[in-house]
């Protein structure tokens, strides 16, 4: 592998040798003026964030006060302070050119997009929430300018562009049409093109574990505020901030250097995310959030489950949410429901067990007879099965079927949990700090969710790991290696089954009622299969940390997005639209999947046992 350390400096310093036609940015600026104008309207944007944009606190987060930011003013600060940051990076800044170690304009573009779009985003929402501009203060007309001038700017830094196909003078104007639209697409994706990041250097493992941790301190800091926004406004410009700040970040380097110091320290790394979770609780000021959490947990639990399934063997399992219902229909049954027919009441260790080998039961016995089949036959053979757990769960009520989990109504009243005292449904102070129902359920789920992290690193990277994965990449050539198929799919079957179950055990308490409309193939509601799949295919197949944070996203975003009513999930669907349209390998993607996708990308010097 080789690695270009000195390529990236090149384009980005105001000194740059121009390369004639080939070399310019997408306006007709010198690249020293758009540096300049880029750097210049940052600073102006962070000044203008001091001053008041609207003269009445009808809009939400009081934007009125000169001299505070608040509310969505915060979020074009900090996007100013970035691409502040990136253009000096850009200016050989020696204090700053570790920002930038893949080059700095790709990252300034993205950074300026990032202020320009949640600037205007706010400025806009205010005329029409207020009706009309003639509401706007000076600051909010100040704001509007100097964004769009540091993005046309950052627009007008050069980068090199593709060479134009030629045209066939036979070409319809249709055809002629589709040609200029290809060439200015591919042109716009060069724009925002860098180039491969410098490895990093060796550094003390005390300074590599200060930066991970530092890292997980931003993770946590992020998604605390964006599960704590407050109003519909606040977090769409959330969104826009992270999305376009997180793709500056990346195309600077940063995210690629971050990740090749978490993968020499993977055991801290992963402790500490574990860490920084439940430190979420005690930033919460009551039980609101919390709620969210545990629920997040959950789902990311069963979506995890699912990607040794999917990610990991290659099954596609279109039925996967009938095992968490499994669980937690075991689980009810005998943990002290007065629904229950068994009228029992086991302690919550012998519920799990009981939870987990139902679950694990059912994925022997619909695995063995289908497993045989492959793509397309097997999912349809597991979405059959999703819908038959419905409806037989419905049909358990003592007039269509045996009086087992009282059909539509569920299993309803299940008492909260007590662990060696230990009530999970009181309020507790921890160190002064009031811990109520849903954070107790937030932490034991963070104890079955390390154990779900466990089972899948221990198995992606043992031996019948290394055969998911050979299935996984051709199954006929894993066979022609000697690798009993059909045993190791099922052994794949049972243990993503087994780890649903064991979220559907926890999800019983924390919902008290389990009933059959909560395990749905698709629905607005998570966790249902359709979106444990999207979770797994967004956050990245193969990994850890991909379907996690997938199906954080999955969760929170359409949580946030209610207040678009019957437009959520066609909002939400183009976003998912989108995403695999431009990020097909996911979020967090497995390396051999990222070079399936993007084959100009750089091959890596060492690939893991499951390519992560």
């Amino acid at each position: 592998m080789t690695t270009q350390t000195t390529a990236p400096e090149t384009p980005e310093t105001p000194s740059a040798p121009s390369t004639g036609a080939s070399s310019s940015g997408l306006f007709g600026i010198p690249a020293a003026t758009g540096r300049a104008l880029a750097a210049g309207g940052s600073v102006l944007t962070i000044v203008a964030t001091f001053l008041a944009w609207t003269w009445t606190s009808e809009f939400p987060g009081d934007l009125t006060v000169y001299g505070y930011p608040g509310g969505l003013q915060v979020l074009v600060l900090i996007g100013a302070v970035l691409t502040t940051l990136l253009t000096l990076a850009t200016y050989d800044v020696k204090a700053l050119g570790w920002l930038v170690p893949a080059g700095g304009d790709a990252a300034v573009k993205f950074a300026a997009l990032a202020t320009f779009a949640t600037a205007w985003y706010t400025v806009i929402s205010i005329s029409v929430e207020l009706g009309g501009v003639v509401n706007l203060e000076p600051g909010g007309y100040i704001v509007a300018v100097t964004s769009l001038a540091a993005l046309v700017g950052a627009l007008a830094l050069p980068f090199e562009r593709p060479e134009p196909d030629p045209i066939d003078p036979d070409s319809t104007g249709w055809e002629n049409f589709r040609h200029s639209l290809g060439q200015g697409w591919n042109t716009t994706k060069a724009a925002f093109a860098a180039e491969s990041p410098r490895p990093v250097g060796k550094l003390p493992s005390y300074a590599e574990i200060l930066i991970i941790v530092a890292a997980l301190a931003l993770g946590l800091t992020v998604f605390t505020y964006g599960i704590g926004t407050e109003y519909d406004e606040l977090f769409v410009g959330f969104l826009i901030l992270a999305g376009l700040g997180f793709a500056a970040l990346n195309k600077a380097g940063l995210i690629a250097h971050v990740s090749q110091i978490t993968a020499r320290h993977q055991n801290i790394t992963v402790f500490g995310a574990f860490i920084a979770a439940a430190l979420f609780p005690f930033t919460q000021t009551d039980d609101q959030y919390a709620t969210l959490g545990v629920y997040i947990l959950i789902f990311a639990t069963v979506a995890l489950g699912l990607n040794i399934v999917v990610g990991l063997a290659g099954l596609l399992d279109l039925g996967y949410v009938a095992f968490l219902g499994v669980g937690a229909y075991a689980a009810s049954l005998v943990s002290g429901s007065p629904n229950s027919p068994f009228h029992v009441h086991f302690p919550f260790w012998a519920a799990v067990i009981i939870g987990a080998l139902a679950s694990l039961v059912f994925g022997v016995l619909i695995g063995a007879p289908t497993l045989r089949l492959r793509g397309d036959y097997l999912a349809i053979v597991t979405l059959g099965f999703g819908e038959i757990f419905r409806i037989t769960a419905n049909n358990l009520d003592g007039t269509s079927g045996p009086d087992l989990t009282n059909g539509s109504n569920g299993v309803a009243s299940i008492p909260n949990l007590d662990i060696l005292g230990f009530d999970f449904g009181a309020v507790h102070d921890i160190a002064g700090f009031s811990i109520g129902r849903f954070a107790n359920y937030f932490f034991l789920m963070l104890i079955i969710t390390a154990v779900v992290v466990l089972v899948f690193r221990r198995s992606g990277n043992s031996r019948i790991g290394r055969a998911w994965v050979a299935i996984r990449e051709d199954e006929t050539a894993a066979l022609a290696m000697g690798i009993n198929g059909f045993r190791v799919k099922l052994i794949a079957f049972a243990v993503g089954a087994s780890l649903a179950g064991l979220a559907g055990t926890v999800q019983a308490h924390v919902t008290y009622t389990v009933t059959p409309e909560q395990y749905l193939f698709a629905g607005p509601i998570p966790p249902n299969s359709a979106f444990l799949l999207a979770a797994v295919v967004l956050g990245g197949m193969g990994t850890i940390a991909g379907p996690l944070i997938g199906a954080a996203l999955l969760f929170l975003i359409p949580n946030k997005l209610q207040f678009l009513g019957d437009y959520q999930l066609f909002a939400f669907g183009v976003a998912l639209i989108l995403l695999m349209r431009f990020r097909p390998e996911g979020l967090i993607p497995n390396r051999r999947r990222q070079l399936e996708f993007h084959e100009e990308a750089e091959a890596p010097a060492v690939l893991g046992k499951t390519g992560a």
